[in-house]
């Protein structure tokens, strides 16, 4: 009898390890393994092009690095959640994947504001050892304490986006820079990067206006375009998402200013210069001139570099992807922002091979930290390293040519 029940005791225990899953964030199904991300986005709403394009670009990459993972090793499965870029949503979608779901980790999250009010659920679950990887967000909460330790992140910041463009302004002559920002952490941050580099030179920002969070391109922004025609700005840096920063140009061009507009990579340049295009089909004109946008991939249309033929390849045949929606979307063959998820998903791929056959979310510092100088095919090389959670700061100076966001070749034209 006591052998009987210690047999059922045993058959118990096996079952309700497989399932409760008593390592983390890992599952075995149909005798594949594989580890459980996260991942909370703009899927619906006026900013939802940004969501699916990462997702899209993140995706297209794991499904071909799991169609390639051996009988030892682990596959990746990301589960989306849509937050349409509003930070409570976000921030219930990742109580559940900590508490319900039991995720291995957080990944690919998208925006600043929805991100960074996500902060603190991390020190809330320090002791579940949870990271958030690789967001697409630039701003500085997810890389200072206290919250920075448990954040890795690939893209370079806004503030070195923001460095980079006012230095090239200023070298060529326009000091009298303004700065139109969303009114949230992401604007903020973008707008704080502006006011930094320029006091490094002894400079104030020359004029400012903000927008709130969610405005569509159906928006007026005439009156904060006239404020900076009125304060005699050479250039103006724009802190905003698509909609916004191409409804902000419209109107600022349909009042004769001609000034420099440039802009930073969360913008989604592609869809931005889509809008652009469109409207100045429907009404005659060109908007699109004069347009700088700061980037932190390169262009995807730079095929002498591998990573990028390396993306084209696999984005060209791809017809997956498709996360939660409100409605059809077409999605675009390339794009910046599917390259940036592109890249994501490489790195991804590579702390998990690292982790070999014994994966655990306590080993994902050091495991991120043991990557240095890697190689993604874009011509400099991620590394981290203790106390370095950024694997970028390479920033990409874009303006329109032949219709589309091309590298800076010379910032001559610009000169005052």
């Amino acid at each position: 009898m006591d052998k009987l029940r210690k047999k059922l005791f045993v058959a118990v225990l096996f079952t309700l390890s497989t399932v409760f899953c008593l390592c983390p964030g890992r599952a075995e199904a149909e005798g594949k393994r594989e580890l459980v991300f996260g991942m909370s986005a703009a899927f619906t709403g006026a900013n939802a092009e940004l969501g699916i394009e990462y997702y899209r670009g993140l995706m297209a990459y794991l499904e071909y690095y799991n169609a390639r993972v051996g009988e030892n090793g682990w596959a990746i499965r990301v589960k989306p959640a849509n937050d349409g870029y509003n930070p409570a949503p976000c921030f219930q979608n990742t109580v559940k994947f900590v508490v319900q779901d039991d995720v291995f980790a957080l990944a690919a999250y998208v925006g600043t504001p929805t991100t960074s009010h996500v902060l603190p659920l991390l020190q809330r679950f320090s002791d579940r050892r949870i990271c958030l990887l690789f967001p697409f967000t630039g701003a500085q909460p997810l890389r200072t304490e206290p919250f920075g330790k448990y954040v890795f992140n690939l893209r370079a910041s806004y503030f070195d986006e923001t460095k980079a463009l006012v230095d090239h302004f200023l070298a060529v002559g326009r000091t009298r820079i303004g700065v139109f920002y969303q009114s949230d952490a992401y604007g903020r941050t973008g707008w704080d990067g502006v006011r930094r580099a320029l006091e490094k030179r002894g400079l104030p920002i020359e004029a400012e206006a903000a927008y709130n969070r969610g405005a569509a391109f159906v928006q007026d922004f005439s009156r904060e375009a006239q404020h900076f025609v009125d304060a005699g700005v050479d250039a103006i840096v724009v802190v905003g998402t698509y909609a916004s920063q191409a409804a902000f140009i419209r109107d600022a061009r349909d009042l004769g200013c001609a000034l420099p507009i440039a802009g930073l990579s969360f913008s989604d340049s592609d869809k931005m210069l889509d809008l652009l295009k469109e409207e100045g089909g429907r009404r005659g004109r060109d908007y699109t001139f004069d347009l700088i946008q700061s980037q932190v991939v390169p262009s995807y249309e730079e095929t002498g570099l591998s990573g990028v033929r390396f993306y084209r390849e696999i984005m060209a045949g791809y017809e997956g992807g498709n996360p939660p929606s409100d409605g059809a979307y077409s999605p675009r063959r390339f794009s910046f922002v599917s390259f940036e998820g592109f890249l994501n998903g490489v790195l991804l791929g590579e702390m998990v091979r690292r982790m070999g056959d014994e994966p655990s979310r306590e080993r994902i510092p050091a495991v991120m930290e043991s990557i240095r100088d890697f190689d993604l095919g874009i011509g400099v090389n991620a590394h981290f390293g203790h106390g370095r959670h950024q694997g970028l700061d390479a920033i990409y100076l874009t303006t329109v040519k032949d219709g589309r966001f091309r590298a800076i070749e010379s910032w001559e034209r610009w000169r005052k």
